[in-house]
């Protein structure tokens, strides 16, 4: 039997996968790390914790499984996108990684535009300059600390640096390149008119790849250290969403999936490549070769649910340590029990500020209508609905650019909640298929590192072969027009607020 291993190298941990050759798996193991906001708004992690997360979990899974290393063919990477990992001659790490959700970059933003120019940057790398994009990173370090930018020797994406590892290889593949900022997005290689515009040398930047082209080989330290044989291929990989996509089959023209993991996204697969004039959605090169995706971004779904979890509802996690449960489990009953509409409360998501459909860097977060009525229920479910209205703000993008998105696939932790995925499902107005395995970007990972090792024919037969739905949630048309009415003043609540987001982001 032969194996292959996915590695989903994400924002709240590390999750690795271990599969046989038919795509079953056999073991998994997850590592948790922190993120760091030294000041407001900014987001910093160590690429140390990820590279150890990768060799422990690995470890882990071969050691659960007793399968040999020379019988696993293949390692597949994913991984959170977007992050500035700089190293320097000696290759050691120059300073915390500044992560996709920091929000330190917008007078770098208007630097980009002006040095590249709106329309230019759009026609190149298929979206307009954004703070959580990794160009403009490169550009506040390069600002702000001069000293440090000319140590810098190579520039990786946190995926990348846990290949270069494993493998001692500088490279990345197309679709982690295309949230750069410095990818021609249309043409699948670097910009050299945008790297000079922006006085960046493309020998800072990896080679790119095709997600399933082989990249490098496990090394013998590496080997020793895990288990693995040496001279394991390790394939391209794909940033998290492309690879999820993988992992729940949607490669062919027009299939959709949303994740609502830490972020939340509305991702649409394209034969070529479309791309908003307006900038609101992001364009990027897939994991299928020579395909794209056309993809909407709400910053905070998941972490929404998280933040109130953590910092206002601490009885519900001490019930649950308490009774050795869920503390989802109970949330999920909580927001079940408000009504449609969270009883006149709603939420705007926007804890790390927003880039569908707003790119606005200083909007925040908010509970509108809030009341001594209320309950915990309400708050739950109205998070809940606040986050699905800025996914269905995505889906209207799309659709608007003649994009249709009805074949409807949901991943990632809140499509599991069953309450969530209804809510979703009536704001949407379409119907929602869930797959049985909820190992989207780790299984993506693993099946295009088995089209690399040349296990399998290539991703769309292997997705058609192995990847089926589980279930199906329907939407309720009813549900569905009180929902549109809602979502109507939600809509308004941003415009209503955004001049008061600025005044916000300006006070001392």
């Amino acid at each position: 039997m032969k194996y292959l291993i996915g590695a989903d190298i994400g924002t709240s941990g590390t999750k690795t996968v271990l599969f046989d050759e038919n795509l079953n798996e056999i073991a998994s193991s997850t590592v948790e790390y922190p993120m760091y906001q030294p000041q407001n708004g900014w987001a910093e992690q160590d690429p140390e914790d990820w590279y150890n997360a990768v060799i422990k979990t690995v470890k882990t899974v071969i050691e659960k499984s007793g399968v040999k290393g020379e019988d696993i063919k293949g390692t597949g990477l994913s991984g959170q996108m977007h992050g500035l990992v700089m190293l320097d001659k000696d290759n050691k790490v120059l300073r915390p990684s500044i992560i996709w959700c920091d929000q330190r970059t917008e007078k770098e933003c208007k630097q980009i535009t002006e040095l590249v120019g709106a329309e230019r940057l759009i026609e190149i790398t298929a979206n307009p300059a954004l703070t959580g994009f990794t160009a403009s990173k490169i550009m506040w370090v390069k600002n702000n600390e001069p000293l440090l930018y000319e140590q810098c020797r190579h520039i990786l994406l946190p995926k990348d640096y846990v290949r270069f590892m494993l493998t001692g290889e500088y490279a990345t593949e197309v679709s982690d390149a295309s949230g750069t900022q410095l990818l021609d997005v249309p043409n699948r290689c670097w910009s050299d008119e945008v790297l000079n515009k922006l006085g960046i040398e493309r020998s800072l930047l990896g080679k790119v790849y095709e997600s399933c082209d082989v990249t490098g080989y496990v090394t013998r330290k590496i080997a020793d250290i895990t288990g693995l044989a040496e001279g394991t291929p390790v394939v391209g990989g794909a940033g998290d969403n492309a690879s999820a996509a993988v992992g729940t089959g949607i490669v062919n023209e027009g299939a959709a999936f949303t994740t609502i993991g830490t972020s939340g996204v509305v991702y649409v697969h394209t034969d070529k490549p479309k791309i908003d004039k307006k900038g609101r959605v992001h364009t990027f090169c897939c994991a299928v070769p020579n395909c794209w995706h056309v993809m909407g971004v709400t910053q905070a779904a998941g972490l929404s649910l998280k933040w109130f979890k953590d910092t206002l509802f601490k009885d519900i996690i001490s019930r649950a340590e308490k009774n050795g449960a869920d503390p989802y489990d109970e949330i999920n009953e909580l927001a079940n029990s408000s009504p449609i509409g969270a009883n006149r409360l709603i939420y705007l998501p926007y804890l790390m500020g927003e880039r569908t459909p707003h790119l606005d860097a200083d909007c925040r977060g908010v509970l509108f209508g809030l009341s001594a009525s209320h309950t915990q229920g309400d708050i739950l479910r109205a998070v809940m609905e606040g986050v699905s209205f800025s996914l269905a703000d995505c889906k209207d993008i799309l659709e608007e650019m003649g994009i249709t998105a009805n074949d409807m696939t949901a991943c990632g932790g809140g499509s599991a909640s069953d309450v969530w995925a209804k809510i979703l499902a009536d704001c949407y107005g379409c119907d929602i298929k869930r797959l049985g395995s909820a190992q989207g970007p780790a299984l993506g990972a693993a099946i295009l590192a088995g089209v690399g090792a040349g296990i399998f024919k290539d991703v769309r037969s292997a997705c058609d072969r192995f990847i089926k739905p589980d279930n199906c949630i329907k939407f309720s048309p009813e549900n569905n027009i009180k929902y549109k009415n809602i979502h109507s003043l939600y809509k308004k609540l941003y415009t209503s607020l955004k001049a008061d987001f600025k005044q916000l982001s300006d006070l001392s």
